[in-house]
């Protein structure tokens, strides 16, 4: 039962910390279930800011990809691009 909790949690993307949390809240019958919803919204939230950074990513590799020519030509807006610094292409990551 315990594999199988484990098993389910990380198909869910829970962090092996968040599962350490969660599988001694679900052995505590004590617990209260705010404490497990309120994991359950903050993974949540995570997991969204983390699909919109790689929105984000797979736009400006679509833009990339698109003003490539894809040609036997040296010159390919994808390697400029990742050469530059951060400040020069606008962004901070």
């Amino acid at each position: 039962h315990t594999l199988r909790f484990i098993q389910r949690a990380r198909s869910l993307g829970f962090s092996m910390k968040q599962i350490g949390e969660l599988l001694s809240l679900w052995q505590n019958r004590s617990r209260r279930s705010e404490t497990v919803r309120r994991l359950a919204l903050e993974h949540v939230a995570a997991l969204e800011c983390k699909a919109q950074e790689l929105q984000s990513m797979a736009g400006t590799l679509k833009h990339l990809a698109h003003a490539c020519h894809g040609d036997s030509r040296p010159d390919c807006p994808i390697i400029d691009d990742l050469a530059l610094p951060a400040a020069a292409r606008g962004d901070y990551s």
